[in-house]
């Protein structure tokens, strides 16, 4: 069993994970001015909770998009858990072939979601990362991750509306229940959810006739299960797949490094 943390800007995934099961996935607030110590309390109250000690835990492993928190996030995993504790990033190899005009640009947690997927659903695939921002990435049939494409994400979308106007309110992101909405909170719940989806359905319709075959569609992050309800094309909803792309990546590794130990 392995830590997998997945550091995104708004919120911090973290769960534990082997190859037979996701054990917990929990959400934490990202909070760049918390200590090392601070985080790994945190840590180990999530674990706990679940009844899972650090003396099972063999191992770490960590994605970010946030900088300036991953090596306190690492040194707070350090204290908590034994064995390795591992980065996403340069020397970290994922077997992932990536497409674009600068590979070094793709985030980390594209990557990690990227292998996941490779691994559990037919190619071609066209993978929706539902967050800050909602990503949508093409995986063509050759498991190469050839692009994106990026927009803002639903949550960030309605708060930005409530701030910047004097009569909408602050609400919950929540599937509606009609199109048209009787009232102000129906009305922004169908723009902002039903408005997702129509353009969820429109870029996966695009997207395939540039890959120029149908895809698999994964969506993966909290805000998803709201929206892919009301899309018309099948989505599957996958909420470990950041857990179980990053348990793959930490394996591939662990191997690798015993092979050379062997040399």
């Amino acid at each position: 069993m392995i830590l997998a943390i997945d550091i995104g800007n708004s919120s911090i995934a973290v769960g534990c994970v082997d190859t037979e099961n996701i054990y917990f996935l929990e959400q934490l607030s990202t909070n760049l001015s918390k200590t090392e110590l601070e985080y790994a309390i945190t840590l180990k109250n999530a674990m706990e909770l679940h009844q899972i000690s650090p003396e099972a835990v063999t191992g770490g492993i960590i994605s970010s998009v946030v900088p300036q928190l991953s090596d306190t996030m690492r040194r707070a995993v350090k204290r908590l858990i034994p064995g390795e504790v591992r980065l996403v990033g340069p020397g970290l190899k994922t077997g992932l072939n990536i497409a674009i005009d600068n590979p070094a640009q793709l985030g980390s947690d594209m990557v990690v979601n990227a292998v996941a997927a490779i691994r559990q659903y037919p190619l071609p695939i066209i993978m929706i990362d539902m967050g800050t921002a909602t990503t949508i990435s093409a995986i063509d049939k050759q498991g190469r991750y050839v692009g994106n494409v990026i927009v803002p994400g639903v949550r960030g979308a309605l708060d930005h509306l409530a701030y910047c106007t004097s009569q909408l309110p602050k609400i919950s992101l929540e599937t509606p229940r009609h199109l048209i909405g009787k009232n102000t909170t129906e009305c922004m719940q169908s723009g902002a959810v039903a408005g997702t989806a129509a353009l969820l359905d429109g870029m996966i319709q695009r997207i395939e006739e540039e890959l120029g075959e149908t895809a698999t569609v994964i969506a993966t992050g909290a805000p998803a299960q709201a929206v892919i309800p009301l899309c018309e094309r099948p989505v599957l909803y996958d909420d470990g797949l950041m857990l179980k792309g990053l348990l793959c990546i930490y394996e591939k590794n662990i191997r690798q490094n015993k092979r050379r130990g062997k040399q």
